[in-house]
């Protein structure tokens, strides 16, 4: 049972998560009086008191958070609320009768000094077994398999099992939904009247963990790539395996990564240009660590973006070289900049080789004119070097058809060939034995 003041930074992490949700979603926040609710039992929480202090506060949140059922009903924070509230009030052992006063806004006491910066050697022993994956996994346990996905770009989808996809997906989606964590990004049209969109927004839920970590939220969007989680720490909290969750700044504004060891999982968030790019490495156990009953067919690092939102930019970069080969270089430049030569061309400076990474810089560059995209395939091949397990996978080619094609007609020849000749052993041994 989690009591007195290590219970309370669960109650304000709450409040934090649902100031989330109204970045996330506002045009709810304005139909929904539920962030007046929030706003004072925020007050209320501020500092620490009594338990008895914290459960009337907790209760008279309660209460107005039940006054905005009506207009609140189908909104996400709302229901949020309903399910924070019942964990609070369970940890806090709080009965659901007792006094309601309108809880009172307290001074706040300054901000705590930052936690000191351990090395490797006390990460290492910081914190129970459970919360370090590997060591936690029996010892004759196989080693785990390491699974990665990427998004990135206008935007492509590298799925945990190497499907790669060009997506439309405007607006939020849900990158990676399980037991442990969730992903969502938010993806805005990168030219008007095109099906092409890139990443704006991007939100990861770390959830409570046993010892090691508490609930925390990493928030990022363009122009705003945070060294820390949304309540401005940098680890996974107060207990006692909190350092194997962490925020690490790699290059200020443009480069981060989040270690989470307690699930073997490392995350790396980029802007490149306008947009964020999103890759993952993560052990495939987790990867399936699916909630019953959850629903994850929308879940594109599992299963990849719905057919309908697909684009193939194979069709797409065919007709550019057609243009081109026409000598229609006008109509093939558009109002982009880049004719299909001038764009592989760009992209061969930094990805020699012709894979799917550098046909996805081809496809976004004559799609958006955003030279950028050059850097954001190149970082997110870079990413892969990373965090892939599997160095003969780094690189994914499509299926040429015409290559397909010919190794068929070259089977069939052999076919042909080797049936003329037993035709011919056939005939020579009957016309031995008519002799």
């Amino acid at each position: 049972m989690v009591m007195g003041k290590r219970g309370r930074p669960s109650a304000l992490e709450v409040c934090r998560v649902l100031a989330v949700f109204f970045v996330l979603f506002p045009a709810a926040s304005l139909q929904c009086k539920i962030l007046k609710c929030n706003s004072e039992f925020w007050a209320s929480t501020s500092n620490s008191g009594p338990e008895e202090e914290f459960c009337t506060a907790l209760r008279a949140y309660n209460s107005c958070v039940r006054r905005t059922a009506r207009t609140c009903r189908g909104d996400l924070t709302y229901h949020s609320a309903q399910h924070g509230i019942e964990d609070l009030m369970s940890q806090h052992n709080c009965s659901k009768e007792g006094p309601t006063s309108q809880p009172r806004a307290r001074t706040p006491l300054p901000p705590p000094p930052p936690p000191p910066v351990l090395t490797d050697s006390q990460e290492r022993s910081d914190g129970p077994e459970v919360c370090h994956y590997e060591r936690s996994l029996s010892r004759n346990t196989a080693a785990p398999n390491y699974t990665h996905c990427g998004f990135f770009g206008d935007p492509h989808l590298r799925t945990f099992g190497d499907d790669f996809q060009t997506c439309k997906v405007e607006g939020a989606w849900p990158l990676i939904h399980n037991k442990y964590l969730s992903v969502q990004v938010t993806n805005t049209p990168v030219v008007p009247g095109s099906f092409a969109t890139a990443t704006s927004k991007l939100t990861i839920i770390f959830k409570n963990f046993q010892e090691c970590v508490e609930q925390k939220t990493y928030h990022a969007e363009t122009d705003e790539l945070p060294a820390a989680f949304a309540d401005g720490s940098k680890n996974g909290g107060d207990r006692h395996g909190a350092n194997t969750l962490r925020v690490v700044e790699k290059v200020p504004g443009q480069h981060v990564e989040i270690q989470a060891r307690y699930i073997g999982t490392t995350i790396v968030v980029r802007q490149v240009g306008r947009y964020l790019t999103f890759a993952v490495r993560m052990p495939e156990e987790v990867v399936n660590s699916v909630e019953e009953g959850d629903n994850q067919d929308l879940y594109l690092c599992l299963h990849g973006c719905p057919a309908n939102q697909r684009i193939d930019f194979r069709n797409f970069r065919a007709r550019a070289a057609e243009a081109h080969s026409a000598g229609r270089t006008r109509s093939s430049t558009g109002s982009h900049g880049f004719t299909y030569q001038s764009a592989k061309a760009k992209c061969k400076e930094r990805l020699p080789v012709e894979d799917l990474y550098f046909q996805s810089c081809v496809f976004d560059l004559l799609s958006s004119g955003d030279i950028n995209f050059t850097m954001a395939a190149y970082y997110a091949f870079e990413d892969v070097k990373m965090l892939h397990s599997n160095s003969k996978r780094y690189h994914i080619f499509e299926n040429d058809p015409l290559m397909s094609s010919a190794a068929q007609r070259g089977k069939d020849l052999l076919t042909v060939f080797l049936v003329n000749l037993l035709a011919v052993l056939l005939w020579s041994e009957c016309s031995g034995v008519r002799l």
